[in-house]
């Protein structure tokens, strides 16, 4: 006998709040889904973020049972759309499919994400090569579109010592040699127990405060409404194993601090906080980060590590695979319009980006040539 599926609203925080439990089991269910998608990070995101009256959480059941979800927000600026929760602190964005009935779930979820795209587009930013919300999108019957996001970085589910084998021999070497300052350095690295992870996320973004000092740094992650949120989310994460804090501590003194976020196929540094000191010392952070990062990746769950979002010039020393995050957007034909608008809006965006690029670029070959014509006089 096959049970017919329900489709419905959520848009009251307390009844997303109360779905903790449901959620978790479909979350566990869905391989495909990141730490982004569990949702002690939503809800605490949401806590910190949301805006009343915005929240508009699509979800189809089995009977009692939660089999799909879209956790999605209504926007007003610069188009009116429906975007998912997790906003810009967030690296990858999807929705929840049972993997028992994944087809008949991933239809019913699809009409429920119809119907609300009746008044705004649907808009999936920062969509995982794999996710599956490309489910949905295939079976979008409407107007829709489909653009490059940003650019992400992904090494293989290997050791340490594996990876370095992937690196020229002269890169390779240099490697090895920064691990073994490591050790010469009596750095020593500990995983926190959930109940230690409120305090230990204290200590990283005090050590990223610390770190920045006098330096560029995402304003966001200095902000109170970021901190609220990690110290809301992260312990009950480490609980589920949807996250690790890792302490790198010296003669017992914690210098550094790093917050990994885990799934069933993905393991990605997400945040870390580190002493200036440890430079003094000659520690290679970058490297020590890396070292403890794959304990997570490889072994009897291989994790593909993810750099997540960013293509900087360090990441690039490991060999990665660039793995670029894509966007949908998913319109009715009155709001096809709307969805128009957001294409336009995207392009004007990624020109003012080109724009700026380039004059940076020109700016660095001008102290490039200024500091070698000062060498030569």
């Amino acid at each position: 006998m096959t049970t017919d599926l329900t489709t419905g609203l959520c848009v009251d925080e307390g009844e997303f709040a109360a779905l903790a439990g449901p959620w978790r089991r479909l979350y566990q269910e869905c391989e495909e889904a990141t730490s982004f998608q569990s949702h002690a990070w939503l809800a605490s995101w949401w806590r910190s973020y949301g805006r009343p009256g915005r929240l508009r959480v699509v979800l189809v059941r089995e009977g009692g049972e939660l089999v799909a979800a879209a956790p999605l927000m209504r926007v007003h600026a610069p188009v009116p759309a429906h975007r998912p929760l997790g906003g810009a602190i967030s690296d990858f964005a999807d929705v929840l499919l049972s993997a028992r009935i994944r087809d008949r779930a991933a239809d019913a979820l699809t009409e429920g994400l119809r119907a609300l795209a009746r008044t705004a587009p649907i808009d999936f930013r920062e969509v995982r090569a794999g996710a599956c919300v490309e489910r949905v999108c295939e079976r979008w019957q409407g107007p829709r579109r489909e653009l490059v996001d940003s650019r992400c970085l992904e090494l293989p589910p290997l050791p340490v010592d594996e990876l370095l084998k992937r690196l020229p021999s002269t890169t390779s070497q240099r490697a090895r040699a920064k691990l073994r300052k490591l050790s010469a350095a009596g750095v020593r690295h500990r995983v926190v127990p959930a109940d230690e992870a409120e305090s230990t996320v204290r200590t990283l973004l005090r050590l990223h405060r610390l770190q920045w000092q006098g330096r560029k740094v995402t304003s966001e992650h200095l902000r109170p409404r970021f901190r609220e949120h990690l110290l809301r989310a992260v312990p009950p994460m480490v609980a589920a194993g949807e996250a690790v804090v890792t302490e790198f501590l010296v003669d017992g003194e914690v210098l550094a601090a790093d917050l990994t976020l885990l799934s069933s196929r993905l393991a990605g540094g997400y945040l870390y906080g580190a002493h200036p000191s440890l430079r003094e010392r000659k520690v290679d952070v970058a490297t020590m980060l890396l070292d403890a990062c794959t304990r997570h990746t490889s072994g009897e769950q291989p994790r593909t590590l993810s750099l997540l979002r960013g293509d900087e010039p360090y990441k690039h020393h490991w060999r990665p695979t660039a793995a670029p995050n894509r966007r949908f957007l998913l319109a009715r034909g009155r709001t096809a319009p709307l969805l128009t608008a957001a294409v336009c809006e995207a392009s004007a965006r990624e020109w003012a980006r080109g724009v700026r690029r380039d004059r940076q670029e020109r700016r660095d070959q001008q102290e490039r040539q200024g500091r070698r014509a000062g060498q030569a006089g």
